[in-house]
């Protein structure tokens, strides 16, 4: 009994200690990632030898934006609020650019039936990653200078909902529901931050649910996606759209606590298709078990709890709401993909931060977590305690 009372006061004290935010965010962070480069490995090397002729292809090309996404990260980390306002006042304009140059016949590329990539020839860029931290500062810049103009809450519907209503037009334009709600759920977390009336966001959530139900309902693809959640074995479906969440279920449960050992997946032998993106985690339950799964949910856990926590702890609004809706697009991702890998929700393709294959998600990634970690080292607190730590180079 006494143990387990010190464990618990120990990781109080941890946790009292505003430092601790600032290490559990760069702490997850980099363990995420670098278990996901494992698991892309993993999870795509037999894809990876089909379609590339390479086992270490799409792994390689994932380490390489790795290496781009870290000092991008790190000069996130240290840009001043003058430099985010400044790139907060346009970045409605960039989302909605990157988003609108998809649509340009011949640009734009389709994967999946959804046009919402561009290709480079070595390598495709999906615009609509970066458009969401693009959007995430501009909604926080025009939050923040209603905050101080003293403006009546009821207007901030007014305030940032047309923007994310272009862009979400722009991604529905190429066929990508699964990203445009999660612009939709960032939008609507906002609102709530923003502390609007509960009628009002009871209101446009509504509102925001019955839209994405009627594209659902209108597309009988997503139809037959939405119903099959329900029974993914059933004969009539196991064959057509229950195939992936069948099959990613079939992993997890084969995983047991231990899983079946790294690289010995055998869903990812043609069974479960997007296997390094959509579905890495059910790749991770079948490889590491019960344990890997837990230990990716606690590594999220840490992550999102930091970045609110250092959102309620900084008092310039402009960080404030941009570290909040950096904590809803990565639980709202988190949320996604983890549920469809569970057959909980339909399959939206989003990727999972930090895990799936993905080079555009990488980078937009670090680029908001550098910003929240920005954010922590301005809180005084946190700078002074940096100082004086093992590691004063990290303030």
């Amino acid at each position: 009994m006494s143990n387990k009372v010190e464990k618990k006061s120990s990781l109080s004290i941890y946790l009292s200690k505003p430092v601790s935010l600032y290490y559990m965010l760069l702490g997850s962070s980099l363990a995420l990632s670098f278990m996901g480069l494992i698991m892309v490995f993993s999870a795509s090397s037999i894809h990876s030898l089909e379609t590339k002729g390479n086992t270490y292809a799409i792994v390689l090309r994932q380490f390489i934006f790795f290496v781009i996404s870290l000092p991008l990260g790190f000069l996130a980390s240290r840009l001043s609020i003058t430099h985010w306002q400044r790139l907060a006042k346009k970045s409605l304009m960039l989302a909605l650019i990157v988003l609108a140059v998809v649509q340009i016949p011949g640009v734009g590329k389709s994967v999946n039936g959804n046009h919402n990539w561009i290709s480079l020839g070595f390598v495709d860029v999906q615009p609509s990653e970066i458009a969401k931290f693009l959007l995430i500062l501009w909604a926080a810049y025009m939050l923040a200078t209603r905050e101080r103009s003293g403006v009546v809450q009821a207007n901030v519907l007014l305030l940032i909902a047309p923007g994310f209503a272009a862009a979400m037009v722009l991604i529905l334009l190429g066929n990508d529901l699964g990203t445009a709600s999660v612009f939709a759920a960032i939008l609507a977390g906002l609102l709530w931050v923003s502390g609007v009336p509960m009628r009002l966001f009871a209101f446009v959530t509504s509102i925001g649910f019955a839209g994405i139900a009627t594209l659902i309902v209108t597309s009988p693809n997503r139809a037959q996606r939405f119903l099959v959640v329900l029974h993914p074995f059933a004969t009539a479906d196991y064959k057509n759209a229950g195939w992936q969440p069948a099959h990613s279920l079939l992993g997890l449960a084969s995983g047991g606590l231990f899983g079946v050992g790294l690289g010995a997946s055998r869903q990812k032998w043609g069974n479960l298709a997007e296997a390094h993106t959509d579905f890495i985690f059910s790749v991770i339950g079948e490889e590491l078990g019960l344990v890997g799964t837990i230990s990716v949910l606690l590594l999220f856990a840490a992550l999102i709890f930091a970045i609110f926590k250092i959102a309620m702890r900084t008092h310039e609004p402009l960080v404030r709401y941009a570290c909040s809706g950096i904590g809803c697009w990565m639980t709202i991702q988190v949320v996604f993909n983890i549920g469809s890998a569970l057959s909980l929700l339909p399959v939206v393709g989003v990727t999972l931060p930090f895990l799936s294959y993905g080079g555009s998600a990488l980078v937009s990634t670090y680029c908001g977590i550098g910003f929240v970690l920005g954010a922590a080292r301005r809180d005084p607190r946190i700078y002074e305690e940096l100082k004086r730590s093992k590691f004063p180079w990290l303030a």
